[in-house]
């Protein structure tokens, strides 16, 4: 036993969980976890942030790049509504986030007397927007509960949690029993019987096709010996891009997976929710789908599947590998045909969006094989979803069906924070970059020298389009009005340049990779041809 505030028993408790860094923005009701913050000194490395929505993304950029748990703390009310958006984020991506909030006094909680910051049931809506939350409501009670958040962040589907906590309990000091890490729960494995199911619809396809998702991010080896045995092209978009390398033939891009699908005879499906293909591509009697997911919930939640199989993805690919061995036989290669359908996909891109082709052409000539890239929601971001080649797993991030608009700075930095030894592209548009604009004193300030790319076309770009076509060419609040971009850089200690052409992107990119300070560079792209063509693909079976 000894005697800690409940701060410092929140603080020693993560770190016994193997945090090491921490994003946020201190306030009234937190002074004593951010006292508690300062005094383990260079074990966890602090980045306070110009407005929580920031601290919150950081945190989940930081999870989603590393695999790591992201914590981030503000204060109640205001603070953590102004989270909500990045846990929502974090929630739709299955990402392992934790927010530690503050609270008003401990016996003012609901009675609504109107203490600072206060809102109804603070611990309610963080449930509604969490997998699990719990109040903390004496310090000696800290180590069990933050040990059962990590357990909760690390068991079944990974989302975020929460743990709150009064001001006069941070500060209370009381002794506290200060505990090792709960163990990992251990993977849930696989019935071996929807196995051999499984096996058996999958061994006499013909045209297999593997659909993956963000919960087959620690399965590609697997799904590659799989691939391979099948000749089974696999297709990725979102959460799962980089899973299979997509310099490879059999790694296939969204549109192309459109096309493969009209001809599956079988479909496996591992860690994603398959709701474009079920809700929009069509589904029939003769297409047999097998879905692998560590959420039951899941894999019926559109369609029940031929086989259901509730599981850690790579224990059921294990299991699947040697069912596959028992007597299904190597096939013919489809390297020439799959090969030709990613060649042929190209050109078309090429004739069709070709503008937003050449920018990512250049980001990945001159982003490192190991770099990460954060897309927005923007149009080249957009793009970016299938038409950026990735090659490993954590090295594309998304904001998922979440679709956020301004979730991209905030969330590369945390992703540059996580990964101090890589370099950082962060895509944004006027609109959206506008959002996090104060997070460039951040990037400053703790020499997180990521570089973003803002395109700049003085409009929330999409929208514009969008009531163009739908309203006889009428547009109502989409238009903007922005500042230098490159000065406003320049006016935070970053460098700041601008590019009009994609050769000048390359050399601005590569200066600004090789720099010492954060960089934007603003590329004035007034018209973009519409890249949702390839994304909201029509019926096809």
């Amino acid at each position: 036993m000894i005697r800690l505030t409940g701060g410092e028993a929140i603080v020693k408790s993560l770190r016994a969980n193997g945090v090491d860094t921490i994003f946020g923005l201190p306030g009234g009701q937190t002074y004593a976890i951010f006292d508690a913050i300062f005094r383990e000194g260079s074990a966890l490395a602090q980045y306070t942030t110009r407005h929580e929505q920031g601290a919150a993304y950081m945190a989940y950029g930081y999870a989603r790049s590393t695999g790591k748990v992201g914590v981030y703390c503000v204060v109640p009310g205001p603070g953590v509504l102004n989270t909500g958006a990045a846990l929502a984020t974090a929630y739709g991506a299955n990402t392992p986030v934790l927010c530690v909030a503050g609270q008003v006094p401990s016996a003012g909680i609901g009675r609504g007397i109107g203490f600072l910051h206060e809102i109804p049931d603070q611990l309610g809506i963080l449930k509604r927007l969490t997998k699990w939350s719990e109040r903390i409501t004496h310090p000696s009670l800290a180590p069990r509960l933050v040990n059962e958040a990590f357990v909760q962040l690390r068991s079944g589907r990974l989302r975020p949690v929460a743990l709150e906590m009064s001001p006069d309990i941070m500060e209370q000091v009381a002794e506290v029993e200060l505990l090792p890490a709960d163990p990992a729960p251990g993977p849930a494995a696989a019935d071996p019987e929807l196995i051999e199911r499984a096996a058996r619809i999958l061994g006499k396809a013909n045209k297999p096709l593997i659909m993956i998702g963000g919960g087959a991010i620690e399965a590609g080896a697997e799904l590659m010996e799989i691939a391979q045995r099948l000749q089974a092209p696999v297709v990725s978009f979102w959460h799962a891009r980089g899973v299979m390398d997509d310099r490879h033939w059999l790694s296939q891009s969204w549109p192309a997976g459109h096309r493969l699908w009209s001809e599956a005879d079988a479909v496996l499906a591992v860690g994603t929710r398959l709701k474009f293909p079920l809700l929009y591509w069509g589904c029939d009697q003769q297409l047999p789908i097998v879905r692998v997911d560590i959420d039951p919930l899941e894999i019926t939640r559109i369609a029940a599947p031929a086989v259901g199989i509730a599981a850690d993805a790579r224990l059921a690919l294990r299991g699947l590998i040697g069912k596959l061995d028992g007597g299904h036989t190597r096939r013919p290669s489809r390297q020439a045909e799959l090969q030709g359908l990613k060649d042929g996909l190209r050109r078309e891109m090429q004739r069709n969006i070709g503008p937003l082709i050449d920018i990512l052409d250049v980001i990945r000539r001159e982003l490192p094989e190991d770099g990460i890239l954060v897309d927005e929601i923007t149009q080249v971001g957009y793009a970016s979803w299938y038409a950026f080649p990735v090659y490993a797993p954590r090295r594309f991030i998304t904001s998922g069906y979440a679709g956020n608009l301004g979730y991209g700075y905030a969330t590369a930095l945390g992703a540059q924070a996580g990964n101090p030894d890589k370099k950082v592209i962060a895509l944004g548009g006027d609109g959206g970059f506008m959002y996090q604009v104060g997070e460039l004193a951040t990037a400053v300030r703790y020499k997180l020298n990521l570089v973003v790319i803002v395109f700049n076309n003085n409009a929330y770009g999409n929208v514009r389009r969008d009531q163009m076509a739908k309203y006889a060419g009428r547009v109502s609040g989409s238009e903007l009005t922005n500042p230098d971009f490159v000065k406003l850089a320049e006016s935070f200690g970053a460098a700041g340049y601008r590019a009009h052409t994609p050769a000048q992107l390359a050399a601005h990119l590569r200066q600004a990779l090789a720099g010492s300070v954060p960089a934007l560079i603003e590329v004035p792209l007034p018209e973009a041809p519409d890249p949702w063509q390839y994304i909201m693909l029509p019926r096809c079976r």
